[in-house]
């Protein structure tokens, strides 16, 4: 029996963000643009930061709300620094940053394996380091940090090595974090087999690819864009939650 593919839920948030200012880095990425587009109609004012400002300036100008746009190198601490002096009190701040090195272990360069790691691991390390005293906490859900980690770190596969290193060492940054900057709330989102468009460069072998997939996963399904807005709202408006990696995979790391 086929397995029918999700198709877009195109479920608002709720206006649960009125008054927010939050920080989307990766915010020229289809997931951060996703993200920031949810939040913008769910009421908050943005900031959009990325390696690429015409990216930025395209998400910018999608959003129903005010955005402003602040270029970030995640491998360089003098920008980071930079883009906490530009963006002043913030609530939340979410990360979809990703620089992976993928490929056979004996192919591997090194400057690629340092990208990875400033996109997962050095760069939300230094955005806790130069943001997090910028946090208002005086809100009902206080302040919050979050990642994006991936299935990667818990279903390794070969020429995925890095991925799934940096991957597993934010899961555990993300609960150090929680602990050093607190109150302020530190959590990560995990992806398995989104349709975010990333796949689209496997031409005519996508659909196979996807179907494929939702027909192994537990929830028979993959997942959209709006699966990781929905976590990802959660993560960051759930007082109670910190120290936690949410699990978006439906289920694709169990099998």
């Amino acid at each position: 029996m086929t397995t029918a593919l999700p198709t877009p839920q195109s479920s608002p948030l709720p206006r649960s963000l009125d008054g927010r200012r939050i920080v989307v880095v990766g915010a020229g990425s289809n997931t951060g643009r996703a993200l920031a587009r949810a939040a913008s109609e769910a009421g908050a004012e943005l900031v959009l930061a990325g390696p690429d400002p015409r990216k930025l300036e395209w998400t910018a100008g999608e959003l129903s709300g005010p955005a402003e746009v602040v270029p970030v190198d995640l491998a360089d601490e003098t920008s980071i620094a930079a883009l906490a002096t530009a963006t002043g009190r913030f609530h939340h701040l979410v990360s979809t940053a990703a620089m992976p090195a993928n490929g056979p272990l004996a192919e591997l360069e090194l400057a690629d394996v340092h990208r990875a790691f400033a996109a997962k691991v050095y760069g939300p390390l230094l955005l806790a380091k130069h943001l997090a005293a910028q946090a208002a906490t005086d809100t009902p859900e206080g302040a919050s940090f979050t990642f994006f980690s991936g299935v990667a770190a818990w279903r390794p596969t070969p020429a995925r090595t890095v991925m799934a290193t940096t991957n597993g060492a934010l899961a555990f940054l993300v609960q150090a974090l929680a602990v050093e900057i607190a109150p302020v709330r530190v959590n990560a989102v995990s992806p398995g087999i989104v349709d975010s468009g990333s796949w689209d460069r496997l031409g005519a072998d996508k659909a196979p690819f996807l179907q494929s997939t939702a027909t192994r996963n537990p929830t028979r399904r993959i997942g959209t864009t709006d699966d990781l807005v929905h976590a990802t709202h959660f993560a960051m408006t759930s007082p109670y939650v910190t120290g936690t990696v949410v699990h978006v995979d439906g289920g694709g790391r169990l099998v």
